[in-house]
């Protein structure tokens, strides 16, 4: 330190200018030299005092507030009587970052003492996000993994900044901006705030294909999800940019092609490239499309023992000679698996194998049926189904924990838990178990609202101008139970509607519920009376086999027939006032349609039995088989054929007007509700008829809007006949023909945010001269 002081003393004593300068620079090189050498004097000294050997006769921690010092010592895998180790204290400070639990440590000796200072994380109190107005609190906090009574760090603040960022990249605001802020609270805690700003709606101003010769772009627009921004497409995600979405349409692409006979077809490439201004993408898909290739040659082969192929022939779509179809493929191979599997063989596997002839075009397919190895479910995993419990989703599985795998069991078992209408998505996949011979099951589901609070205003000609409150809970605490209360008020009709299902009643495979009702309908029948009917039901319900159901039902109500018109039929006047009915039905249904509430595929049949008379004023059996079939010609056009057979007898009496079955209106179009079947002539009142028959066949079809109107075209014919009546002895001049009626039309339906509205078009091509016909029927609202 005397040199030190010496050359700083002669820096200043130097003449100045240039001298002095270099004085100085030489000054301040010595410095740096003294220091450095100091330095490389200390650290050797250190070293040689924590590596001598002495053993460590205490370790202090100091700075700890919510950790315990011995969790501390924990960490660090150094214990007193240790020996001084420069290696083992590095990885001891190693070992204590690692925790993410500090932002600093310092190791020093205090002779024979190890002393370790610690600057601990703070503790995040709460998160809060400040900006956000496209994407709920909810949303956000589900996609970032810091939570409160976390130890916050930067990386883990950071890593969830991107997840954020990626988040509204997939909502399609590629702008946005997120900055993580701190406010520092007493006892070393923090309340993170993520604002946000969210940036513009990144659209799709473009969408182009290169490379493409067959088809062209606007075919191939519409094949894929992602759609180019516009005005209309307001209730819709698919026009902002999404990578994983891109994906999915690149292999969209190629089944389509593989679907028309493409073998080759490959996607090249999918650019996504955003404007300078960053308000818009332009996509572009280069594909490369081949040749169209026709099926050669089709086989069946298999080393199965006793199997025949012809057995399994019925069950394959793919015919020589046709464009060749991957889609078909599949579809040949899964028929074949299930219908293989049907015949007793548990583990199947079925494996097309292709040979190709380049040069002419030809694909020629064998269906290889073999032996599959033996697979067992290990276990069944279900993650997030947040409200339901686990039970209602493991009762919907046809696999059971320790079964022998099965493909199409657990297709089926998909289509059930879709069909709970409980969640927005089922992802169902299979993982290798402990053993080869094992799987595991994982099913991930994502909930949606049970809940429903509806109220619907709207027009209908049946029954005029109607208003309804719909309050409603399908998935009722968690148990998949049925809830429901509906009060309905027009100008024809007027009802109240309590509901209750539980469909595994006690926990067995038994569908049990009842019905509470009261009920007014003016102009019954389009006739001059009223009815009104108060009145309780229950019901049982169980399976007979996986696709048949038997439901077993009780109802008691007390009905009232007045306000009658002086020139009302006489046959209606006679049944004037209260009754009771009492009645117990049978339904068996045997149903295999992809979707019950919409079918586009598959086909159901049913038989309902109705004995009224179980005490009461009114006697009479009543029968009805019903059944339908759907085929879909693409994926976007089906056609359904679907009708029945109903026929009531009285017994000990004739049959009542209020109990007749009615033809018109929703069940026969172009003809007015009751407009087809036995009147009395005198009157033109409808007096119902006791056999009936009616069917309609149908197709339905996008009419070349965008999906996300919601809007779909129909095409329809409706038959039938209404006839039969016991007032014939009643001195009633009656008009009755057993004559068929037949309509076509066209119509529209709109799954609208506020209901569903329907219009039809429908023109009678064959009726009688007694009957009421209409051209034009509309409906809004009418949803429950």
């Amino acid at each position: 330190m005397a040199l030190l002081r010496k050359l700083l003393c002669a820096s200043r004593c130097a003449r100045p200018g240039r001298l002095r300068f270099v004085a100085m620079a030489v000054a301040l090189a010595a410095v740096v030299t003294i220091a450095v050498g100091q330095g490389a004097l200390i650290r050797p000294a250190l070293a040689q005092s924590i590596g001598s050997g002495d053993p460590i006769m205490e370790i202090r921690i100091e700075g700890s507030q919510r950790i315990e010092p011995d969790t501390v010592r924990s960490y660090m895998a150094i214990n007193p009587g240790d020996p001084f180790d420069a290696r083992a204290i590095d990885r001891a400070l190693k070992n204590l970052f690692a925790t993410g639990l500090f932002a600093d440590v310092n190791f020093r000796r205090e002779g024979n003492s190890l002393v370790v200072q610690v600057a601990e994380n703070p503790i995040i109190n709460r998160i809060a996000f400040e900006g956000n107005d496209k994407l709920e609190d909810d949303e956000l906090q589900a996609e970032i993994q810091l939570r409160p009574r976390v130890v916050y760090t930067q990386g883990r603040v950071q890593a969830d900044v991107k997840r954020l960022l990626d988040l509204y990249r997939r909502n399609g605001r590629f702008a946005a901006a997120i900055e993580p802020k701190i406010i520092k609270l007493d006892q070393n805690r923090v309340d993170l705030v993520f604002e946000i700003t969210e940036g513009e709606d990144t659209g799709i101003e473009r969408i182009d294909f290169v490379g493409n010769k067959i088809f062209d772009d606007s075919d191939l627009r519409d094949v894929i999800i992602t759609r180019e921004s516009a005005f209309y497409r307001i209730l819709t995600s698919n026009d902002s940019y999404d990578p994983d979405r891109l994906t999915v349409d690149k292999e969209t692409l190629r089944k389509f092609y593989l679907a028309e006979g493409y073998a080759d077809f490959r996607v090249v490439s999918a650019v996504a490239e955003l404007s300078p201004d960053q308000e818009a993408f332009f996509i572009t898909f280069t594909v490369e499309e081949g040749e169209r290739y026709k099926f050669g040659k089709i086989d069946v082969k298999t080393t199965l023992k006793d199997l025949d192929p012809a057995a399994v022939w019925g069950d394959v779509l793919t015919f020589e000679g046709d464009w060749y179809n991957a889609d078909l493929v599949d579809k040949s191979v899964q028929a074949i698996a299930d219908r293989v599997g049907s015949l007793g063989y548990a583990f199947v596997d079925v494996r097309p194998r292709i040979d190709r002839d380049a040069e002419n075009r030809i694909l020629s397919l064998t269906y290889d049926i073999q032996e599959g190895p033996k697979v067992y479910v290990e276990r069944i995993d279900i993650t997030g189904n947040v409200r339901t419990q686990d039970k209602v989703i493991r009762r919907e599985f046809r696999l059971a924990e320790g079964d022998a795998f099965s493909t199409a069991k657990m297709r089926r078992t998909e289509q059930r838990l879709r069909n709970l209408t409980f969640f927005e998505s089922v992802d169902i996949q299979t993982t290798p178990g402990s053993a080869p011979d094992k799987t595991i099951i994982k099913v991930k589901v994502a909930e949606k609202s049970t809940g429903e609070l509806n109220f619907g205003a709207g027009f209908s000609t049946a029954d005029g101008p109607l208003g309804s409150i719909g309050v409603r809970e399908r998935n009722l605490l968690g148990k998949g139970q049925d809830l429901r209360l509906n009060f309905t008020l027009s100008g024809k009709r007027s009802q109240v509607d309590l509901s209750f299902t539980d469909p595994y009643f006690l926990d067995k495979e038994l569908s049990a519920g009842f019905d509470l009702f009261h009920r007014r309908f003016s102009d019954v029948r389009g006739d001059s009376y009223d009815l009104q009917q108060t009145g309780a039901g229950v019901r049982l319900g169980y399976e007979l086999s996986e696709y048949t159901r038997q439901t077993l039902n009780y109802r008691l109500s007390v009905d009232k027939v007045h306000d009658l018109d002086d020139d009302i039929s006489e046959a209606i006047r006679d049944e004037k006032g209260y009754t009771i009915r009492s009645s117990v039905g049978s339904t068996i249904m045997y149903d295999r349609r992809d979707n019950p509430a919409d079918p586009r595929d598959g086909y159901y049949a049913s038989l309902s039995n109705t004995f009224t008379g179980v005490g009461g004023d009114v006697f009479n059996l009543q029968t009805s088989v019903r059944g339908g079939y759907f085929y879909p010609l693409n994926d976007d056009v089906s056609i359904g054929l679907a009708g029945g057979v109903g026929y009531i007898q009285g017994i000990g009496d004739r049959v009542r007007v209020t109990d007749a079955f009615s033809l018109g209106g929703a069940n026969l179009r172009g003809f007015e509700s009751s407009g087809v079947g036995p009147r009395d002539a005198d009157t033109n009142d409808s007096l119902g008829g006791q056999l009936l028959f009616d069917g309609t066949l149908q197709a339905t079809f996008p009419i070349g809007l965008p999906e996300e109107f919601n809007i779909r075209g129909r095409a329809f014919t409706d038959f039938g006949t209404l006839t039969e009546t016991d007032l014939e002895n009643n001195d009633v001049n009656i008009d009755d023909d057993a004559s068929l009626r037949v309509s076509v039309g066209g119509g529209l339906t709109w799954v609208s945010p506020f209901g569903p509205i329907a219009v039809d078009l429908a023109y009678p091509i064959m009726k009688e001269d007694y009957d009421n016909t209409e051209w034009f029927r509309f409906s809004v609202g009418t949803s429950f």
